[in-house]
């Protein structure tokens, strides 16, 4: 697996660690101290080498109790449980790159205009369905369709809905 910056280093041991021997590893001293101390959603993707898409799953809001845990349980469900994917193999743990996405806090959009597909993510909301797309996605040129793929993910097909963005940390 692929990564150089600890928030990655870390999600990439939990994935070993859960893919080779199905063990679910305890944050440990040498991760950076902010992990311990902050709270934030976070998104952990799996792409392949060629770049496509291998898994993706995340919390819009923290669940856990820190970083540390919010990491660790989001890149074990983007290697096991994202269901468009079949879980990952041992085999493929060499040939899998890993991304991690810290979101920062999301604000109501008044307007579209307000959106840039580049810079924010988005999620739109009506009643219980949410849907949320990451920023900067390949492929993902214009708000539009972002907003379409984000409503799609939700399940709302009428224009009746709530929109919100938020900024991500992308780390590689």
């Amino acid at each position: 697996m692929i990564g150089e910056h600890p928030y990655v280093k870390w999600a990439i041991e939990v994935i070993e660690n859960y893919i080779k021997h199905s063990k679910v590893i305890e944050p440990h001293e040498s991760l950076p101290k902010e992990l311990f101390e902050r709270r934030a959603g976070a998104f952990v993707t799996l792409h392949k080498l060629d770049g496509s898409l291998r898994g993706c799953i995340g919390t819009i809001m923290p669940v856990r109790e820190n970083l540390a845990l919010e990491i660790r349980d989001n890149a074990i469900a983007a290697a096991t449980r994202d269901p468009r994917f079949e879980p990952v193999s041992p085999e493929e743990l060499n040939n899998i790159v890993v991304n991690v996405d810290i979101l920062n806090p999301f604000e109501p959009v008044s307007s579209i205009t307000e959106l840039d597909p580049k810079k924010y993510g988005v999620i739109v909301q009506k009643g219980w369905k949410r849907g949320l797309l990451l920023p900067d996605i390949e492929g993902v040129d214009t708000v539009e369709e972002q907003i379409r793929i984000a409503k799609i993910k939700a399940g709302i097909f009428d224009d009746n809905f709530e929109i919100f963005k938020f900024t991500v940390e992308r780390y590689r």
